[in-house]
């Protein structure tokens, strides 16, 4: 029963008893990272452009993870509003990050991207399909795979080495605070949601805790559901990174928690220039807390959830 989750989850933990010390490799594991992430996106859209009935099928796609998109929001802003009402914190003013982005669209110009890398896999399938047949789609599954056991051991790598002592995370009470409300509230969202998108329950609850992490949570999910299911969590999880570069500087002064949480795992890195710029510096250490506890939770969860099955 467990022995799927075993093969995807020990390069994990190979990766995570891995110590750089030095600052060089660890900028070129994060590099490889995002180049793995690239490399199965432009698989997964392969892998979607072999699917039959295409038109139909991205239509449903483009409606469960509206679907699952919607509840998930529903349920995250009101626990998150509901922790926000009992926190004193108050975001305050700081001058412009260095680098921070200038815009939403700016903000917003990684996760486009990512997209972009989606729909330029599905029109190469779509391309070559015709000439390689079957075999081109059987081949994007299967290196897909791989480039998965690959990407895994690097994000154990990238976890070990982020300079988060244990210590650090469970003395920032509000930062542990946010991450459990947020994967909680997301998980009963999951679970709400699988009867509405004809999944059993412990698939509604991996589809949920991608937590924003939406280049991983496409990945395992795809790997174990299929790329249709792979293409909602995606969609799922990178529409909350785009509504929380908007959310957050209308209601990071008043509703703090709410500001930093929706962000998910996200909040660690790529909302938290955004964070920073309009929240404060105070607001830092609470999101890098809250963003490392999900991004850690986040992929055992999702395999856990995803061998219930077998």
């Amino acid at each position: 029963m467990f022995s799927g989750l075993l093969i995807v989850l020990l390069p994990l933990l190979l990766g995570y008893l891995v110590r750089v010390p030095s600052l060089r490799w660890q900028q070129a594991i994060n590099h490889a990272v995002n180049s793995a992430v690239y490399i199965i996106l432009l698989l997964m859209g392969i892998s979607l452009a072999g699917l039959e009935n295409l038109s139909s099928q991205l239509s449903r796609l483009g409606g469960n993870a509206l679907l699952l998109f919607s509840i998930t929001t529903l349920f995250n802003l009101a626990a998150l509003w509901w922790l926000s009402r009992r926190v004193a914190l108050k975001a305050g003013q700081s001058p412009v990050v260095k680098d921070a982005p200038t815009s939403k669209l700016a903000a917003m110009q990684g996760s486009l991207l990512l997209v972009a890398v989606v729909a330029g896999g599905v029109t190469a399938g779509l391309l070559a399909g015709p000439h390689l047949g079957e075999g081109l789609f059987t081949t994007a599954d299967v290196l897909a795979e791989w480039v998965l056991y690959l990407l895994l051991a690097l994000i154990g790598c990238q976890l070990r080495n982020s300079g988060m002592p244990l210590k650090q995370i469970l003395l920032n009470r509000l930062g542990l605070a946010i991450a459990v409300t947020l994967a909680l509230s997301s998980l009963l969202a999951g679970l709400v949601a699988a009867p509405l998108l004809a999944l059993s329950w412990n698939e509604g609850l991996a589809m949920a805790a991608g937590f924003g992490w939406y280049s991983l949570s496409a990945i395992l999910i795809g790997d174990q559901l299929g790329p249709l299911m792979g293409g909602v969590a995606f969609f799922n999880d990178l529409t909350r990174e785009l509504l929380a570069f908007i959310l957050i500087p209308l209601v990071i002064h008043r509703h703090t928690a709410l500001a930093i949480g929706y962000g998910g795992a996200t909040s660690m890195d790529f909302t938290l220039p955004v964070i920073q710029q309009h929240g404060g510096v105070a607001c830092v250490p609470i999101a890098v807390v809250s963003g490392f506890i999900l991004s850690l939770l986040s992929p055992p969860l999702i395999l856990f959830f995803l061998s219930l099955s077998g």
